[in-house]
């Protein structure tokens, strides 16, 4: 039986989403999680030295509100009493990861390879006070930054381009040509929400796109000068790479 599970964590405190051999992970807490909770039913369905895949990756510091997984057991259990079981064995471990949701789905479902699309918000907080509460949650701005230019610069942005400026040099896609659906702008009260959606993304490609458009806002850079980057295919002539604890993976639809 494979089940789907979406899936909150806070990332501070996480080497990311993939397993990491040198400290926590996501998907080190949940695979520790089912095997407590289910140890003699998954001994024969581990996927390429995987028990749970993960629709993506992300980096260290980096959060989810709905990331979404799938694993196997070789067992068929009400799917309410799979989320509970999870979360009990989660907090026992006080791993900073709950499951919202799991469900049943057929075999051929993957969480990575049937996903049609994934979005990633990013939050600014642009005020002259830090924040307590907001500590690791956002990336605090205390310059005034210009939304408006902002949002013009983002506007080159859009549709299918090589992406080779906003890609880490770590990045190990295939291709820099990716295609952004969509990059909204939102101003709440002092917060500066990036809205971003694509079918995939490059290696610190929002973070990139944030950084760079920041700088646009705070007078660094001008609107232009964003198709100037684009087109120069060069991460050097680039903004900067905003910092993780900004970074939400928001959805993944199928």
């Amino acid at each position: 039986m494979r089940y789907k599970i979406t899936i909150e964590y806070e990332g501070t405190d996480l080497l990311g989403w993939q397993w990491q051999p040198d400290g926590n992970s996501a998907q080190g807490f949940l695979e520790t999680a089912i095997k407590q909770a289910f140890g003699r039913f998954v001994t024969e369905n581990i996927d390429n030295g995987a028990l749970v895949w993960g629709a993506g990756r992300t980096d260290a510091g980096v959060h989810a509100l709905a990331q979404v997984a799938h694993f196997d057991l070789n067992l068929d259990i009400e799917e309410w009493k799979l989320r509970e079981a999870l979360n009990a064995n989660l907090r026992d471990l006080e791993a900073p990861v709950s499951i919202i949701t799991a469900e049943k789905v057929s075999d051929d479902f993957h969480a990575r390879f049937s996903a049609q699309g994934r979005g990633y918000i990013y939050r600014i907080l642009n005020r002259r006070a830090p924040s307590v509460l907001l500590k690791n949650r956002v990336w605090w701005v205390p310059v005034p930054l210009d939304i408006e230019k902002m949002r013009q610069a983002s506007k080159c942005l859009l549709g299918k381009h090589d992406f080779t400026s906003f890609r880490a040099a770590a990045c190990q896609a295939k291709s820099p040509i990716k295609t952004l659906d969509k990059l909204d702008i939102i101003q709440k009260g002092e917060e500066i929400i990036f809205e971003v959606e694509a079918k995939s993304f490059l290696h610190h490609q929002v973070r990139n796109f944030v950084g760079t458009l920041k700088m646009v806002g705070d007078g660094h850079l001008q609107i232009d000068d964003v198709q100037k980057i684009l087109e120069a295919k060069d991460r050097k002539k680039a903004g900067v790479t905003a910092p993780a604890e900004g970074l939400y993976l928001s959805k993944v639809w199928y």
